[in-house]
């Protein structure tokens, strides 16, 4: 199954009746940066806007959780997306945002074939290719979104998990904040990283063109944090956006067996009754 997609590959496959073409880019409260605005100043000809940050559960208190099918279906069908789209991701973001909205489609079992641009807008422009401005229209899609809850978990399942310790939690959080060195950017937040969790920054996937690092090298990057191949993982993060890169490099290596915590530290870290460890283990 293919993750990612190049440059080469989707500029090639511009103007395809089935293809559509998603722009992520989720900005990080206080960025001073819209995605909406720098998406209709420039975007992937054919593009439509995913909107990411608003495309989460109005009825969940933990930000940015997975919207109901409901919502993602009136969403995804108002982007265009059909039954048999093939859907690539994208993202302007130095957050890789285009992983979540990759691990979205695959997670409502939208597009099978969905992938991420490898290397997103900034690989698209610094090689030269063309770009559109403002608002594209968009035939209405017919797409039908259901929530696979194998692929997600719950705190609940986190907590059963210190016990039974039958999946490992891999954290894409940046290395201080992973021991508590740096304060959460949320009033209220803990510091810290749930017990037994492993750190690997998501900023240490990708290489200095954006694109995410591959094959021996991300399985080395993999191990060397201690990942242990033959146990089932779950991907953690800040509020389940870095946690798809984790869980996307994986995927692209043949591991299969893993699952994203929504809820992440945003969740976690605002629960006093949730255990917590500070430290580099």
């Amino acid at each position: 199954m293919t993750i990612f997609v190049s440059t080469d590959w989707l500029s090639d496959q511009l103007g395809a009746t089935d293809l559509v073409i998603l722009d992520a880019s989720l900005f990080l409260p206080g960025t001073p940066r819209d995605a909406r605005t720098e998406f209709e100043a420039a975007h992937i000809p054919g593009a439509a806007f995913l909107d990411l940050p608003t495309l989460n559960d109005p009825e969940d208190p933990v930000p940015g959780q997975l919207p109901p099918d409901a919502l993602m279906t009136e969403r995804m069908q108002a982007l265009g997306v059909n039954a048999d789209s093939r859907i690539i991701v994208y993202d302007n973001s130095p957050t890789h945002s285009a992983a979540r909205g990759w691990f979205m489609m695959r997670v409502y079992g939208l597009g099978a074939s969905a992938a991420i641009l490898d290397g997103g807008l900034p690989k698209w422009i610094a090689e030269g290719r063309p770009t559109d401005n403002g608002v594209p229209a968009t035939a209405p899609g017919n797409a039908i979104a259901r929530l696979d809850r194998a692929r997600v978990r719950n705190k609940a399942d986190i907590l059963a998990n210190l016990d039974s310790n039958a999946a490992q939690l891999l954290d894409a959080r940046g290395a201080g904040r992973f021991t508590g060195a740096e304060a959460e950017p949320r009033p209220g937040m803990a510091s810290g990283h749930i017990p037994g969790s492993r750190n690997i920054p998501s900023s240490a996937f990708f290489n200095t063109d954006n694109s995410m690092k591959q094959g021996d090298e991300l399985r080395r990057l993999l191990l060397d944090a201690g990942t242990d191949f033959d146990q089932p993982i779950v991907t953690t993060c800040g509020s389940g956006v870095t946690a798809a890169i984790i869980l996307a490099g994986l995927e692209s290596l043949g591991k299969t067996d893993v699952a994203l915590y929504d809820g992440s530290w945003s969740e976690w870290g605002l629960d006093p009754a949730t255990p917590k460890a500070t430290g580099a283990a």
